[in-house]
């Protein structure tokens, strides 16, 4: 998979601040490098790629050339203790971050801080990393540092908590019945334990306590909420447009996010003419959202020494070999 020139032309006007890659965009080593230096040259600057590697059901890279991950919340179980939990859940993100960097993708939508539920819906459930508030905080916060231990920055996901949700936000509308003190307690809480993270995403949810008329990633309330109350002064940035439970147009969607108070529309269908009417319908970055992008960019680290055997084998040992999926 190479750039297109079409495409190679609209990502030379437009300027998209960056750009975010998908099993499709997938083949080889090679390749990946080869469409990642495309894509920067076509912008003429170092932007941000992403890429959505959790590890388990979501991972764009694979095995043969990566590796295969068990899902978060299996191995925070694996790990036991908190203190045990914290150490694998670093030394995963370090390897992910090393196979990233090598690659040129320097930004990573991780970590899911969500709470799992016994009703979270499947699509999401084994992807968080406790049922609980400290427990994903412990597993999110390493992860968020192994991340920046090599090089690659983190995406805090779902603002304000998608836990609640027994719908797949790809398909349906998830709306949350719970109490604004239940939501400040519980789904909240891990948000603002990890608020000085320096990018985070909304979720696609209704929350009927606080706006019973629009998703949060369309809701100037939620997202006045997620920055005065939750206490994130990152760059927020909106899950898919394209998931289906938000309706209209993308570029109705995505007008209504930014007016919201989001600073990124993230469209993720790779259709070009969509594309254009999310751009049509965004406008221009500008203050305070440039300076918040600013800010998360220049948070990008320099990657520390790894040894990878010698990472891979304190992995083994914490989780009794029950590393790779």
């Amino acid at each position: 998979m190479t750039l297109q020139p079409a495409e190679r032309q609209f990502f030379a006007g437009e300027q998209p601040l960056g750009f975010i890659l998908f099993g499709r965009n997938i083949q080889s080593p090679e390749q990946v490098a080869r469409l990642c230096s495309e894509l920067r040259d076509a912008v003429g600057r170092n932007a941000p790629i992403l890429i959505d590697q959790e590890g388990g059901r979501v991972q764009r890279l694979g095995p043969p050339h990566w590796r295969q991950w068990h899902p978060p919340l299996d191995q925070m179980a694996r790990a036991g203790d908190l203190e045990t939990a914290a150490r694998a859940s670093f030394l995963r993100y370090r390897l992910i971050a090393h196979e990233l960097l090598a690659l040129g993708i320097d930004v990573d939508c991780v970590p899911t801080a969500d709470i799992a539920r016994p009703d979270t819906h499947p699509f999401l459930r084994n992807r968080c990393f406790g049922e609980d508030t400290a427990s994903v905080v412990t597993g999110a916060r390493a992860a968020a540092e192994g991340l920046m231990a090599g090089g690659v920055l983190p995406v805090m996901k779902h603002i304000p908590g998608h836990g609640r949700s027994r719908a797949d936000s790809h398909k349906d509308l998830p709306v949350v019945e719970a109490t604004a003190e239940t939501l400040r307690e519980t789904d909240f809480a891990p948000f603002q334990s990890l608020a000085d993270l320096p990018m985070g995403m909304t979720g696609h949810l209704k929350y009927l306590a606080f706006d019973s008329e629009r998703p949060a990633t369309q809701s100037p309330r939620m997202v006045s909420l997620i920055r005065e109350e939750i206490g994130f002064d990152g760059l927020l940035m909106t899950d898919d447009l394209s998931m289906e439970a938000l309706d209209g147009t993308v570029g109705a969607r995505a007008a209504a996010a930014i007016a919201a108070g989001c600073d990124i529309a993230l469209h993720c269908n790779g259709v070009l003419d969509e594309m254009r009417s999310v751009v049509a319908a965004s406008g221009a970055l500008e203050a305070p959202a440039l300076a918040r992008a600013n800010s998360a960019l220049d948070r990008r680290p320099e990657p520390q020494e790894i040894d990878i055997p010698a990472v891979e084998a304190e992995l083994h040992d914490l989780l009794d070999g029950e590393v790779y999926g």
